[in-house]
């Protein structure tokens, strides 16, 4: 044998080597076969926005990451994200009630309406116009231009009914897609003459979103006899169950009650974690916020109830504490 041939013939030490490795491998993947399917678990950053005031209602700042404790369905969750005051872009549809009811306010409404525009939008904002009555109508698109937003406003039309869920699935519909913080503002003095969508399948619709509702309820000047409390107390439960809050725009102050619905965006806390040691087979994961340092009844923190974790099925309700 040549010392060329020689040079290229393995050393057989190597070759042991290289079989021993190529065993070793063969038996691991056996065994991972005989140990039944692996399942990948795809763990979604769950994002709360947070709004803290005391006792008086007065907003919360300052507190801090070690502040708050979060779980889920009562289970401890670390926190992976927090940010003291968020400025993260609004997207936001403001939707007035134009039925019958609210038209001795409809100049009012415009008149706030177009100064709510230009007090809550920024450069990195967007916003939509709808108007609801007996239908459903998207007057302006998104969009960061005040001006659109007025002469939509000046636009309203009147009509009968109330298509007030309707409003809620389709408006929560139009901001699901959107980044960041998605906000419904609702101004309406309550209840819903439609039929069409349910209270369940509208509330669905907006947390599946990740939906704040916030609710201005125009109270009539007049005595409230004939007004739905019915209706007013599911806009107040709408904003409760989606982490937004609800307002009372007394003797027709749309004004106070916007400024409000814009102080309250402008002090969220944002707080996200990765879901850990979630209870198996749940749908609606309820989700809390605390500030364990605190004394009870000394800070009342609002965040939306939960989320779902599947698609929907059918339209389901949201399970009560």
């Amino acid at each position: 044998m040549t010392p060329d041939r020689m040079c290229r013939m393995p050393r057989p030490s190597l070759v042991n080597a290289a079989a021993m490795l190529i065993l070793a491998l063969v038996a691991a993947i056996a065994t991972k076969a005989q140990d039944g399917p692996t399942f990948r678990i795809d763990t979604k950053l769950v994002n709360l926005w947070v709004n803290v005031t005391d006792k008086n209602g007065a907003i919360v700042g300052g507190l801090t990451k070690d502040d708050f404790k979060i779980a889920e369905d009562g289970r401890p969750q670390d926190i992976a994200i927090f940010e003291r005051q968020s400025e993260k872009p609004l997207s936001i549809v403001l939707a007035i009630d134009t039925s019958g009811s609210t038209y001795k306010d409809r100049a009012l409404e415009q008149d706030a309406g177009k100064r709510f525009v230009r007090a809550i939008l920024r450069p990195q904002d967007q916003m939509s116009l709808f108007e609801f009555s007996t239908n459903v109508h998207q007057l302006v698109a998104f969009t960061n231009k005040s001006a659109q937003l007025d002469r939509g406003l000046s636009s309203l039309h009147g009509g009968e009914a109330t298509a007030l869920y309707d409003t809620i699935r389709l408006g929560s519909d139009e901001l699901a897609h959107k980044p960041d913080r998605k906000v419904l503002v609702l101004v309406s003095d309550g209840g819903d003459t439609v039929k069409s969508t349910t209270y369940d399948e509208a509330l669905e619709h907006a947390i599946r979103g990740e939906v704040l509702i916030y609710s201005i309820i125009d109270v009539p000047i007049e005595a409230s006899a004939g007004r739905d409390l019915g209706g007013e107390h599911a806009l107040i439960t709408l904003a409760e169950q989606t982490g937004g809050k609800s307002f009372y725009a007394d003797n027709g102050n749309l004004d106070k009650a916007f400024a409000q619905v814009s102080d309250d965006l402008r002090t969220q806390y944002l707080i996200a974690y990765y879901p850990h040691k979630q209870v198996p087979g749940v749908d609606f994961h309820r989700v809390s916020v605390t500030i364990p340092r605190a004394a009870s009844g000394v800070y009342n923190i609002r965040c939306r109830a939960g989320y779902f974790a599947n698609p929907p099925a059918s339209p389901r309700r949201i399970p009560s504490d």
